[in-house]
């Protein structure tokens, strides 16, 4: 079988399984993640050995330190994928939720129902974690997903559906609910987005030039975000210590994610007083710093940024920073430099704090918090499909009501229209 018939049959096993779990009751669907949980924590250590693989193979292929931070499965992270199971199938079922219901003059009930979207077809890069992540999501909201993960996780992806398809099988739900596209030929990606009779959603999730071509070249809708160019800005009414830890957790906890910052934002009323002390703090832990000429003015030793700083997404060590003259300023550049992803200020004074979050056109805007909580597990979603910059139809950390769409039901005691 060529690479066209696999992924077309697959896409149609896909969809046949799909029309069953649709209508399967939530406790057949908790039943299955509670299970595919219970098979990613007792094959710890099988992952682990198949995870190892990969990474011993993206070393050899010269794969950055980021993308390799986002391949690897520690036992840290093989419990997050089992605890974000657990906390999907502990939250409430969306499907078949009415969530408005209202009565016409001529005493017909019109209401809005929710119900699965269909096929997800999910094309990844590197992070093995999303296998789990999003083949919980989807068929907790009873959605049959069609993975598609990079060659670089192959090994590891593989075991990782294995698990899931047998805790499928054991919970009474098809075992082709969680599909997976089992090739590193490119041809299946291009294959996948063409097939809009079976698949209803992509959702790409990888670097900027995978998201632009799937958005380019898909005739199914996509949801996705190209990259995240996140801010913190430090106002004038800041407190120092806090943003100092803010901004130091921001861009150097975990550099090689979306949600880290990207770009430091100082008033200029308090860049004397706070740039020395967290260039230096991030110098020690190893961040390049690309400042503006008044950020090199104060920090003498801080390399000279260049425009295409203020667009840039490292996913590393490396820091651009500005100083503003004003409130106006920060938000002016975030909106025209970011990426609509997660921007932050640090503020005592309440109303600058929330014109920040009425101001600044992002899915996901804070107030004294750092970027990096952007995140489906962190915002009690369970886990994500992914983070969305585009405002339709979904936005910001895309969790279980995100993979439901609404359908009218109307109910009548033999209603006819004049």
């Amino acid at each position: 079988m060529d690479v066209r018939q696999y992924v077309e049959e697959t896409a149609k096993q896909a969809q046949r399984a799909y029309r069953v779990l649709a209508n399967l009751s939530t406790d057949v669907k908790n039943r299955a993640l509670l299970l595919m949980a219970e098979g990613i924590e007792q094959n710890a250590e099988r992952i682990k050995e198949e995870n190892l693989k990969d990474l011993k193979t993206g070393e050899e292929k010269g794969l950055s330190k980021a993308l390799l931070d986002r391949l690897l499965l520690n036992d840290k992270r093989i419990a997050a994928m089992a605890d974000g199971l657990r906390q999907v199938a502990s939250l409430p079922d969306p499907v078949g939720e009415v969530v408005k219901m209202w009565k016409r003059p001529n005493g017909l009930m019109i209401g809005k129902m929710r119900v699965p979207i269909g096929v997800v077809g999910v094309i990844y890069e590197s992070r093995p974690n999303v296998t789990a992540d999003t083949a919980g999501l989807c068929v907790k909201s009873g959605n049959a997903v069609l993975l598609r993960g990079g060659s670089e996780a192959i090994n590891s992806n593989r075991v990782i559906v294995d698990v899931l398809k047998e805790a499928c099988e054991k919970a009474g739900v098809p075992s082709d609910a969680v599909s997976f596209l089992d090739t590193t030929d490119r041809k299946a990606v291009e294959v996948m987005l063409k097939l809009d009779e079976y698949i209803d959603l992509i959702v790409p999730r990888g670097g900027e030039g995978l998201i632009r071509f799937v958005a380019e070249n898909s005739k199914i809708p996509v949801v996705y975000h190209y990259k995240g160019v996140c801010h913190t800005y430090v106002d004038k009414y800041a407190d120092l210590k806090m943003a100092e830890e803010i901004c130091f957790n921001a861009k150097v906890q975990r550099p090689g994610v979306c949600n880290a910052m990207e770009t430091m934002l100082v008033h200029k009323d308090v860049a004397s007083e706070f740039l020395p002390v967290i260039c230096n703090r991030l110098r020690e832990a190893g961040v390049e710093i690309r400042g503006c000429e008044k950020t090199r003015e104060i920090v003498p030793w801080v390399k000279p940024a260049m425009e295409d700083d203020w667009y840039e997404e490292y996913l590393d060590l490396v820091l651009a920073v500005k100083v503003v003259e004003s409130f106006e300023e920060a938000v002016e550049h975030i909106n025209r430099y970011g990426s609509h992803h997660s921007d932050a200020i640090v503020t005592k004074d309440y109303e600058r704090g929330m014109r920040f979050l009425r101001e600044v056109d992002s899915a996901a805007v804070y107030v004294n918090a750092s970027t990096r909580f952007t995140d489906g597990y962190e915002f009690g979603l369970g886990a994500e499909m992914g983070i969305s910059t585009q405002k339709l139809h979904v936005r910001g950390p895309m969790g279980l009501e995100d993979l439901t769409c609404c359908k009218y039901i109307v109910l009548g005691c033999g209603h006819i229209r004049e």
